[in-house]
């Protein structure tokens, strides 16, 4: 018997992970996307972890998240800098 995956009840804090390819300018392309669609987001809490040998970044940040159209917006704008590797 398959479990059904929880639901989850918007608006709330949601944590996003990215890993996306290391350059200058990548803190700012990030952010600038989360903007977009979270308006006011906490920027003070955003974590930045590089790889071992620098190719990657992984951040992590939370936003409120307002309902799954919102999610999968961020998601295809993040993929879509050509920079992210991956957003969980």
């Amino acid at each position: 018997m398959q479990q059904e995956p929880p639901k989850i009840e918007f608006p709330c804090d949601y944590p996003i992970k990215v890993l996306a390819r290391s350059s200058e300018d990548l803190t700012e392309v990030i952010l600038e996307v989360v903007e977009q669609h979270s308006p006011g987001f906490d920027r003070t809490v955003v974590t930045f972890r590089p790889s071992r040998n620098g190719t990657f970044t992984a951040i992590t940040l939370i936003i409120t998240a307002t309902g799954p159209d919102q999610l999968e917006a961020l998601h295809q704008d993040l993929r879509g800098t050509g920079r992210v590797q991956m957003v969980i």
